[in-house]
């Protein structure tokens, strides 16, 4: 049973959200104020967050950057500003997805329920044996079963966007995709996303590679990633 997070100072909130999540086998936990809510991020247990934008202390942005610190939980905004500039801010914070206020409750389910697929486990495969779920690279392995990237041997935490994006160029190595195809591709997600942000992921996802430089900026043309496949990768010849 997944444990969500909800960070929102609307003291009602909170009993009627509980009683919807813990009808799709969700325990939904309330914490009216940031400090609370990163003392209990703090104790551990927590499968995703809500972060409401407007709130006391600090206001969700700043709450997702003090999350994102040293926590990759799946993190999903509530707005009741709808601006492009907030969908990018959120973005560039790493939150994963973004639902305006008002809202249905069966949205917000279905937005978290999505973000919990989409975010893989902080696990290690001990199988490193070749795996058709497996790409491996020069200093890069990922496992599309587990949605777990491990870079030098360490597991690199990525949002659930990072992730997919990083799928999308390592299953096609070395082609170029522009722009528009990447938003064609991950469009369909719950996560917003539009040209911006595109640039926005994908800076994210080359500092989390660093010391690898994997993905290649050609101008005017997109992003590809750069790295040579190993035999024993997905999808290569025996």
């Amino acid at each position: 049973m997944h444990r969500i997070l909800l960070i929102d100072d609307d003291t009602q909130l909170g009993g009627p959200l509980a009683a919807y999540f813990a009808r799709f086998d969700m325990v939904l936990e309330h914490c009216l104020r940031p400090s609370e809510g990163l003392a209990r991020l703090a104790q551990g247990g927590i499968d995703a967050a809500i972060l409401d934008v407007m709130l006391p202390e600090m206001d969700g942005f700043a709450l997702c950057r003090a999350i994102r610190k040293d926590n990759e939980v799946p993190i999903v905004m509530l707005t009741a500003r709808g601006e492009v500039t907030d969908r990018v801010v959120g973005l560039e914070l790493g939150a994963d997805d973004y639902v305006p206020k008002p809202f249905e409750p069966r949205e917000l389910v279905a937005r978290v329920q999505t973000v919990l697929r989409r975010r893989a486990p902080a696990v290690v495969p001990k199988a490193a044996a070749a795996d058709p779920n497996v790409l491996s690279f020069q200093g890069l392995r990922i496992d599309i079963a587990t949605r777990t990237v491990v870079r030098h041997g360490a597991v690199v935490d990525l949002t659930s966007t990072e992730f997919d994006l990083l799928l999308l160029l390592a299953r096609a190595p070395g082609k170029v995709f522009s722009r528009d195809d990447i938003l064609n591709q991950l469009r369909g997600h719950e996560a917003e996303l539009f040209t911006r942000a595109v640039d926005i992921v994908v800076s994210r996802l080359r500092k989390k590679l660093e010391p690898l430089d994997g993905i290649k900026t050609l101008r005017n043309a997109g992003y590809t990633l750069a790295l040579a496949p190993l035999a024993a990768s997905a999808g290569s010849a025996a």
